[in-house]
Formats: structure tokens, C-alpha cells, sequence
């Protein structure tokens, strides 16, 4: 990306020598003589940084035009990195204005080094402002969407899981059946109890069956009931999960394994809301909304012939999938804050969870953290001690740990621009500047 950059002075001169020296090295440049095309210009186009002087009058020499000039372009964009070309007699004004929030400031004459690393850590500078200020403004309005909505205590921060909220929520007010898919251990039963809890039928039954627990001969039993004598062993009779749900929901969990004559009989209860009690011609009807979920690829077991095609279409109104943990990485520091309350982890800790895959998901990350409170109930975290397998320290993605040599190295490759320094090592700015003073290198 090529970075706008906008010289605003009245002197021609100043305009030339900035613009070829900032051209030269890929920025774009564009100029104003004024302060009225200076705001226009900064109104109507995408201006990375600002570089100002403080008189635009040739017998001014306050500095008062330069300071109107930065609150305007302030209100404009709170956010727009300045730096304010200034003569000694206007160096208390360019101080106050640093203060409020300006930039930085360079004397005249300018040195062009200086200039140049000044320009780059102030438009790194407001990018990460603006990104913050798009979270904050984001995090406003994800908490006015959620406001009055019951999460099930599901911690999440990826935008990937606000959509899928988002949409639950939305199917929630209906009573369309609802697919919900994704990996073991995603979520799945969480997203089936925020339907629940946010829908018209929150006071009513929610009956809950995992399919994949029971053995298949008595699944048809469990869903639909039976007399006794119906098959051996019941000596009386028992009440089938959708007549316990009858007026409420039935979450039907791991409705892949549900055998073929059991897939007959529930696609009729859903068309119909009949059905029989095993063992009996008596047929019974109920009003139940069906919340379905599963881990398993239900076309590919249509096509093998394990699932009903009709079913599918019936159970999938609305498919809500679940992403797996590590395709929302936002999450995992979250979730290891909510299972692990208080307790701090070093920033290379953190960047090695988020690059781990996690297979198992929010279940894993979830016994992780009980496994590390028992066995290190105190000090900070490292990656030894969640003592996941395989060996994340042996991730492609994690970083050796840069000597101080390398890092020098870096600061002058890149003329002391600490963002991107801190970019080719995998670190945060924060995490750079510790090492910095940890091994006493000048910066």
C-alpha cells in the first residue's frame, strides 16, 4: 500500500524539497499552500500523515495559524498522525500541540533521516490507532446487538463466531428447524441452548439426546417411546424424548448416527408431529421444534446411503456451522482468560497457543487449562506447562528467539522503524522493547 502524504506550507520552496525526498522513497505525495485546501483535502482524501508548518502568513510568526489548523484536522480525523515543521520562536507552541496529541515535531531545517523515521512509526503509529478505534467502535455495537440476548456463558471475540451468533439469535425468533454443524468440541450444544434461551419457547422444555451415546437399538425407544414388552428387558412403560419435549424443543446431538428406520420415523414427526411408541398402534402427536447438530459430513452419508436426503432437507432449514478453534484464533486467548482467571502468560506463550491446532478444540483448550491450574496454581505461564501434544514449540510458525546481534542488525536495515523490526521477529512492539532493555541496546 502507498501512503498519502499531505505538506501543507506556504512557502514553495519547503513544498518541492519535501515532495521529492518523500517520492523518492514510494510515498504520494500531495500539497496545499493553505489551510482551508489543506481540510478539504483531508476530508475528501485517504491521508496517511500530515506534515505542517505553523504560519501560513508571511509577517506571522505566533504559530496561532499552525494550532487552528491542528484542532481542525483533528476533528476531522482524531486519528491522523501530524508532525509540525517549526522555527524556534514556535517551539513552546509545537510543544503544547505534541501534548494534545500531535504527532512529533521537527525543527527547522529539518533532518531528512530523522524525518523519514519519524514518518514511518507515526503512520504505523495511527494504523494501529485506527485499528483500535475500529475494535472499540466494532465492541460498542457487537455489546448493543447483544445487549439483551442470553449467551449461554459462551466467551468468544472472533468475528467469524459474533456472525454465527448473530444468525442464531435471528433463528431464534423463528421456529424453523436448525442444522447446526462443526467439529467435536466446537460449541455445537452451546449454539443449541442460545437458540433455546432467546426464543419464544425459552420457558418450555428443552430436551436434550445424543444419538451417538446410545446404543442403535434403542434410539427409536429414547426418541419415540415404548409399551412394555415391546422389546426385552422393558417391564413398563416409558415415555419417548419427544413427548417429554411436547410444546417445547428437542436438541437431537450426533443425529448422524441415528439408524435408517429411526431417520423414517422421525422425518414423520417432523412433517406431522405423529408418531407411535414402540410396542403400539396407538399414534400420538405432538408440537415440538427439532435443533439438530453433528459433526459428520451428512451429503457424503447420503450419497453411502447412512442418511435420508429428505431428512437432511428437513433438519436443514438453516445450517448454523461452527468454526474449528483454530480457524478463530481471536478466541483462544479469551477462553484460556475466562479458564484461567488472573493468571499471566508471556507474550511468546501466547502467540505459541494461538498457533496450536487444537484438535479438540474448545474441549481440549478447556482441560488444558484445568491440567495447568492443578499442576502450576501460580506465576506465569509457559508452553511447557499446558504440555500439549504434538510439541507446539516445534510449530513452523514460532520463532526462534532473536539475539541481540540480529536484532541491531534489523533496527538498521530498517533506519530504526521499531514496528517493523518488530514484525520480522513475530513480536509486539511491547514484547521488542522489553528485549531492547533487557539487553541494553540503544534505539
Amino acid at each position: 500500500m502507498t501512503h498519502k502524504i499531505l505538506i501543507v506550507d506556504d512557502n514553495q520552496a519547503v513544498l518541492d524539497a519535501l515532495s521529492l525526498l518523500l517520492e523518492i522513497h514510494d510515498f504520494s505525495v500531495v500539497t496545499a499552500t493553505n489551510p482551508f485546501d489543506a481540510l478539504q483535502i483531508v476530508r475528501y482524501q485517504r491521508i496517511s500523515l500530515v506534515i505542517q508548518d505553523m504560519n501560513f502568513t508571511s509577517d506571522t510568526t505566533s504559530g496561532e495559524e499552525g494550532k487552528t489548523l491542528f484542532y481542525e484536522l483533528r476533528e476531522i480525523n482524531p486519528h491522523l498522525p501530524i508532525i509540525l515543521i517549526t522555527a524556534w520562536t514556535e517551539l513552546a507552541t509545537a510543544i503544547e500541540l505534541v501534548k494534545a496529541g500531535a504527532a512529533d515535531y521537527l525543527p527547522k531545517p529539518w533532518d531528512d533521516t530523522k524525518l523519514l523515521i519519524c514518518i514511518n512509526n507515526l503512520i504505523e503509529l495511527g494504523h494501529a490507532k485506527e485499528i483500535v478505534a475500529t475494535h472499540n467502535r466494532h465492541q460498542q455495537e457487537r455489546e448493543g446487538t447483544f445487549k439483551n440476548a442470553d449467551l449461554a456463558g459462551l466467551i468468544f471475540k472472533s468475528t467469524a463466531m459474533e456472525r454465527l451468533i448473530t444468525m442464531a439469535l435471528q433463528v431464534a425468533k423463528s421456529d424453523i428447524s436448525a442444522l447446526i454443524t462443526g467439529p467435536n468440541g466446537s460449541g455445537k450444544e452451546c449454539i443449541a441452548h442460545i437458540i433455546q434461551k432467546n426464543s419464544p419457547l425459552v420457558s418450555q422444555s428443552f430436551i436434550k439426546v445424543n444419538a451417538g451415546a446410545l446404543p442403535q437399538e434403542l434410539i427409536e425407544a429414547e426418541l419415540f417411546g415404548a409399551e412394555a414388552g415391546a422389546y426385552t428387558g422393558i417391564t413398563k412403560q416409558r415415555i419417548g424424548r419427544f413427548e417429554a419435549a411436547d410444546g417445547g424443543t428437542l436438541f437431537l446431538d450426533e443425529i448422524g448416527n441415528l439408524p435408517l428406520s429411526g431417520q423414517m420415523k422421525l422425518l414423520r414427526v417432523l412433517q406431522t408431529g405423529e408418531f407411535e411408541r414402540l410396542g403400539s398402534t396407538q399414534t400420538r402427536k405432538v408440537n415440538v421444534r427439532v435443533i439438530s447438530a453433528t459433526n459428520e459430513n451428512l451429503l457424503l452419508a447420503i450419497q453411502q446411503g447412512r442418511f435420508r436426503e429428505d431428512l437432511y432437507y428437513r433438519l436443514n432449514v438453516i445450517e448454523l456451522n461452527v468454526p474449528a478453534l483454530c480457524d478463530r484464533q481471536d478466541d483462544i486467548l479469551a477462553l484460556i482468560s475466562y479458564f484461567l482467571p488472573h493468571r499471566e502468560l508471556n507474550i511468546d506463550t501466547e502467540q505459541a497457543l494461538k498457533h496450536y491446532k487444537w484438535p479438540g478444540n474448545v474441549r481440549e483448550l478447556e482441560n488444558a487449562c484445568k491440567r495447568v491450574a492443578v499442576l502450576k496454581p501460580s506465576g506465569t505461564l509457559t508452553v511447557n506447562d499446558f504440555a500439549l501434544q504434538p510439541s507446539i514449540n516445534a510449530h513452523k510458525d514460532i520463532k526462534a528467539e532473536p539475539t541481540k546481534q540480529e536484532i541491531e542488525d534489523a533496527i538498521r536495515a530498517h533506519q530504526g522503524v521499531i514496528a517493523k523490526v518488530a514484525r520480522k521477529f513475530g513480536l509486539s512492539r511491547q514484547a521488542l522493547y522489553r528485549r531492547l532493555q533487557k539487553m541494553g541496546i540503544d534505539y
